[in-house]
């Protein structure tokens, strides 16, 4: 049985891309038409169902950032998104900082969206359904990722792969966050994964990565937690996806402490490629919902109420 296809993203003659830094992002040519797909397959692989889909108009991007109390951090990471970004969806876990306040601050046109209940999968799930653009970017609100390297994500995309993973383990790419324990751990379940599923990845826990949005029906996410970065790579590769993967720096969060907990959200880690090696069948959503959002949600349908007996007597 073959390998599913995982091809790292590479510019000019096979030197990997280091990253430009890019004040004025664009993801097309001036005249406003994206070139033909230039599509490599080196292994010989399927190529994406979409190879042959050579668009006449510029592909829209949505970037979605969860943000839990990261009023210190969120400003930092919009001021550098490039006005190419179409649309900045910020999913906010009701902070209790001014974390909302900031964003619509540094950028006015971003859509909060409320999460329904915990964690961080939750968050980028309800990020993923509000999204209206073709491209979904995915990142952490906490300053660890650079907007900068938004282009290594999109551009992939463009030129037919189906999903692209940020890897910090490739030429070009690196972390000067990790701990010796996550960094072992990152290195187990890596090797996990690729025995497990027959994968070629050098990075499994690291959630910065894009997709096509008309790959989240094949996603099928289901993951409340930060296990989500694994459910996304794992259902990807049984859906077979073409994947790529692209060098990228992680840094430290610039403020605060981390939400991430080694051994707890590594265990959820691992209970996910086991689930997932040993099940064939999808798994339904089953979500909690806080009482906070079940208020808001009250007090949304009181309104409409009230508004459409005014407009009715």
């Amino acid at each position: 049985m073959d390998a599913t296809p995982v091809d790292i993203a590479r510019d000019g003659a096979g030197s990997v891309d280091p990253g430009r830094r890019t004040g004025n992002l664009t993801f097309a040519p001036a005249n406003g038409k994206a070139r033909s797909p230039v599509v490599h397959a080196p292994n010989g692989h399927h190529l994406s169902r979409h190879t042959s889909d050579i668009r006449t108009t510029r592909a829209t991007v949505s970037v979605i950032i969860p943000a839990l109390n990261e009023q210190r951090n969120i400003g930092w990471v919009l001021e550098r998104m490039s006005a190419a970004i179409d649309e900045v969806v910020l999913v906010d876990g009701y902070s209790i900082d001014r974390t909302v306040e900031t964003a619509r601050a540094v950028r006015p046109d971003v859509v909060v969206v409320q999460q329904a209940c915990r964690g961080k999968g939750a968050a980028l799930r309800a990020g993923f359904q509000a999204a209206t653009s073709d491209f979904i970017v995915m990142m952490d609100a906490d300053g660890s990722m650079d907007p900068d390297e938004i282009h290594r994500y999109v551009t992939p995309l463009m030129n037919g792969y189906d999903l692209v993973k940020g890897s910090r383990f490739v030429d070009g790419g690196g972390s000067t966050d990790l701990t010796t324990i996550r960094r072992f751990g990152s290195k187990v379940f890596v090797r996990m994964t690729n025995a497990l599923f027959l994968v070629r990845f050098t990075d499994l826990c690291y959630g910065f990565c894009s997709f096509r949005r008309d790959c989240l029906k094949d996603l099928a996410l289901t993951a409340h937690g930060f296990e989500i970065e694994t459910e996304i790579a794992v259902h990807a590769a049984k859906a077979r996806l073409r994947i790529a993967e692209v060098p990228s720096m992680e840094g430290e969060r610039r403020s605060g402490v981390s939400k991430l907990h080694a051994f707890r959200d590594g265990q959820r880690v691992l209970r996910t490629l086991v689930r997932e090696r040993l099940s064939t069948r999808r798994r339904p959503v089953v979500d909690t919902i806080s009482e906070r959002a079940l208020s808001d949600w009250r007090s949304a349908v009181e309104a409409s109420y009230k508004s459409d007996r005014r407009g009715h007597p």
